[in-house]
This record gives structure tokens, sequence and C-alpha cells, in this order.
């Protein structure tokens, strides 16, 4: 799968890009990730890529010219989306991001300033996304959620494939909670189910804690829920 990130600040992502279960799975080739500065799109001497806005107002708007431009020339490398991260997006969710990751090109555009010049988001881009109802400085910390988002579901960057079915949000619900050793830490135990080997028993008391946890701490995602739930007869 290949990432192409439209970014005023490639530099941000060197790290991030290269750290950690993302930068292994970039290493191993599970997926591609390439930087594009529209600045590199934009005239001499200044390589302008922002101007004021028509009818007046505070701040600055990216030009199209440069994004366009930066888009086009991009290689297609098959189904592709074209992705604007903006405040005044789609929500991000699980299931945006598996559905993210059924393309075969992501092209995230990293907004910035007052946002965008309208043509950008009518004529270019496909999808409008945010992390939710907040603003950032810049897109670049969306654009790096939904690379990570996307990269972790795909074959081979998760050593388990079962861990991916049983986490948080995976059939509307939150996840059970989770102990390790030492069985006894400054006097609080691990609750007995989960050492007793009885792996219906155990099931059936995860199950029980993610209903209990999501109802406690995601009314809206345990409403959703519960409504799907059949009801007897």
């Amino acid at each position: 799968m290949r990432f192409d990130l439209v970014t005023l600040f490639p530099e941000f992502f060197a790290n991030p890009l290269a750290t950690s279960l993302l930068g292994r799975a970039l290493n191993r080739g599970i997926a591609q990730v390439h930087l594009t500065n529209p600045r590199d799109f934009a005239p001499p001497p200044y390589h302008r890529v922002d101007d004021e806005p028509y009818g007046g107002g505070a701040g600055m708007v990216l030009m199209c010219d440069p994004l366009f431009q930066a888009v086009e020339h991009l290689p297609e490398c098959g189904t592709r989306a074209v992705i604007l991260t903006t405040p005044q997006g789609q929500p991000l969710t699980q299931a945006l991001l598996k559905s993210l990751a059924g393309f075969e090109h992501l092209v995230i555009l990293c907004g910035h300033y007052e946002g965008v010049d309208e043509r950008v988001r009518q004529n270019l881009v496909t999808h409008e996304i945010s992390l939710g109802d907040f603003v950032l400085t810049g897109g670049e910390i969306p654009a790096l959620a939904i690379v990570d988002g996307v990269v972790r579901l795909l074959p081979g960057t998760v050593g388990k494939a079962a861990s991916l079915q049983e986490e948080s949000f995976e059939g509307g619900l939150l996840e059970y909670p989770h102990y390790t050793r030492p069985q006894n830490f400054r006097g609080w135990g691990v609750p007995e189910i989960l050492r007793s080997g009885h792996h219906r028993a155990i099931a059936q008391w995860r199950q029980h804690e993610r209903e209990q946890r999501t109802r406690e701490r995601r009314p809206d995602l345990w409403e959703r829920y519960s409504s799907k739930e059949p009801r007897p007869c």
C-alpha cells in the first residue's frame, strides 16, 4: 500500500515513521510512505502557497495551484483516495480506518492556516477526515494517525491477527481489562477467573467486562450496540 503525504513540514514525520510497529512495517515493505512539499510546486523566489481570503477575514488560505500540482505529480497506484485533514471532516473511527485499508493508494493533504481554497475540496478531495471536535496547528498529526491506524490493519503488521479482532471498537464494544505478572502487586490481585484455565468461563467474563466498560465509559457506543442486540420474543 502506498501513502503520499502532502505537507508543508515533511520533517515532522521523520521520527514517527521510523519508530515501533509502524517503522518495522515500513521497513518490511508492507506499506510505503512518500512525502511531498507543495512549496516545490509554487513559483520562485518565495514559493508561496498561501494568500489572503477573498471577502476579507483573519488568517491565510492554502492556494489551489500548489496543491493540485503536488497531487497531479504523484503516480496513481491502483484504487486511490485523496484525503484532506480538517476539523470539518468526518470523525476518524475504526470502521473508517478499515474502509481506507481497502484502498491501494492514499494521498493525504495536511491542512494548515484557515484551511484550503474551497475548489480543492470540491474538485480534488474524496474524503475529509477529522480527529474530533477540536483544532490543531496543522494536519500532520491527523495524517500520522491515519497512516498508523491503516498500516496496523494490513496483513503482516501485527504479529497475531486475532489481536485485531479482540480490541476496542470491534463488535461495537470497548476492550476487556488485561492483567499480567505478578499475580499480586501491592495487594492488588488478578481476577481468579483469569487463572482458572476455564476458557469458556473466561470468554464469558471478558464479554461481560466489555459490555460493562462500554456502558459506563461510552454510553453513545452502548446505545448503538444495545439497539442492535436481538430482543427476546
